[in-house]
């Protein structure tokens, strides 16, 4: 008889003892292959699973099945592999059966949890095999396997130790970097400045410096940080704010823009707002943001002045117009409506979008793109004559249709135009949608 003192069966704790808790995850995978019964038996000296298969011709039930197993193989093996023997030593483990019984007919599993060796598992394997009646009822006994339970701790040994080292790898050292990475973030955000009257994103030393840095965006500043450049100021856009206007007139200005034609447009609104001193442009196709330590320094110290900047801009525009094809443009034709005639099609389209149609003499349209981009896409597009969008029509936009030889400007609304250019007709398709609304 054992006594568990009360003292040590409280010692384990919240925990527990980590062999028991061994055994029981063990003792869960052989459960789970017994078919749901929990066998009573020493995980820890368990070798071996014996899986038979029962069918009886009528109706038994578990004792039924147990007792048959004892008494048909009593004696048959002698007294070393005789079942009881074999199982008050705990050589064997509580024999787990399962047994339904449907239609005058009994079917069900047996599972023996053994110790021995390999052979005489699978002579007391082969020995269920010579049972022929439960109960009253013909019946038959097939073992289908004999599986070796180390095998099953071999591979929850493999299993487990792959989700350890997936968690090692992606909770454990991703941290670390995260937490280096979150630590420089907050330095170079803590040192990121709200600047002048239109809060523009700029490091630390814009006062203090005689140059500035002009970059597009807080993320270019963010990066300008990290490398210890603390004199950039970003405009937030392609619409110049007054703020880097004044701190052009005073400071030596570095327009640093992105490889891109997002950074020509940049560059050319700043050079019609600033006083800009040099350009520095990213390698074609990046992003200020986006660039290395190295780059960063070797762009800025590549910097140009600024009339050899307008120089090349201009020679790659005219190059980029020597390339295309000499199109001899053509008169409209005679009965050309002047009025919205002929623009239904795209007036139909527009409201709610927020789009713009930049369309030639022919009406044939020539790009699509945003209200907010319509300026810049004036200012770069070639043959434009008609200039159909979904938004009102302010001073500025007829100053840059006028300049870009456009014939007509059509809006949703005409704002407050103070100065009207004689070529330019301005129309309003405003009256037209409300007569459709009318109709429907």
């Amino acid at each position: 008889m054992f006594i568990i003192h009360p003292c040590k069966k409280a010692s384990s704790g919240l925990f527990g003892d980590p062999m028991k808790r061994q055994k029981t995850v063990i003792g869960e995978i052989i459960r789970k292959k017994a078919g749901g019964e929990r066998t009573r038996t020493d995980i820890g000296t368990t070798k071996y699973l014996i899986f038979s298969q029962i069918d009886a011709n009528g109706v038994v039930e578990r004792p039924d099945v147990v007792g048959a197993i004892f008494g048909q193989t009593e004696g048959l093996l002698g007294d070393d592999l005789d079942l009881r023997e074999l199982q008050r030593t705990g050589r064997i483990g509580r024999i787990s059966v399962t047994v339904n019984s449907r239609n005058g007919r009994s079917r069900g599993s047996i599972t023996i949890p053994s110790s021995l060796d390999k052979i005489e598992t699978a002579v007391l394997g082969a020995s269920l095999e010579t049972i022929d009646r439960v109960g009253p009822c013909e019946a038959k006994i097939t073992v289908t396997k004999i599986e070796d339970v180390r095998t099953l701790k071999r591979n929850y040994v493999v299993d487990r130790a792959k989700q350890l080292v997936k968690s090692m790898f992606t909770d454990v050292l991703p941290e670390s970097q995260e937490i280096t990475e979150e630590v420089k973030e907050s330095i170079r955000i803590k040192e990121i400045t709200k600047y002048g009257k239109d809060n523009l994103p700029a490091g630390p030393n814009i006062d203090d410096s005689d140059a500035i840095i002009v970059v597009e965006g807080r993320a270019d500043v963010l990066n300008m940080l990290r490398y210890g450049i603390r004199n950039a100021v970003a405009v937030e856009g392609t619409s110049i704010p007054k703020t880097i206007i004044d701190l052009s007139k005073e400071k030596t200005v570095t327009c640093f823009v992105d490889g891109d034609r997002g950074g020509e447009l940049i560059f050319k609104e700043l050079m019609q707002v600033a006083e800009v001193d040099y350009v520095a442009r990213a390698p074609t196709g990046k992003e200020v943001e986006d660039l290395t330590k190295k780059e960063t320094i070797k762009a800025l110290r590549n910097k140009i002045p600024v009339e050899q900047a307008m120089t090349e801009l201009f020679e790659k525009q005219l190059k980029e117009e020597s390339q295309k094809e000499e199109v001899k443009e053509e008169p409209p034709p005679p009965n050309q409506p002047e009025g919205l005639e002929g623009l239904k099609e795209f007036i139909d389209k527009l409201p709610g979008t927020l789009d713009a149609y930049l369309l030639d003499a022919k009406y044939a349209p020539k790009i699509k793109v945003s209200v907010r981009d319509l300026v810049d896409a004036i200012s770069l597009t070639d043959d434009v004559r008609i200039v159909v969008f979904d938004g009102v029509v302010t001073q500025r936009l007829v100053d840059v249709a006028a300049e870009r030889g456009i014939e007509r400007l059509v809006g949703i609304k005409i704002g407050n135009i103070v100065k009207k250019p004689v070529d330019l007709k301005i129309l309003s398709f405003g009256n037209m949608i409300e007569e459709q609304d009318e109709i429907y």
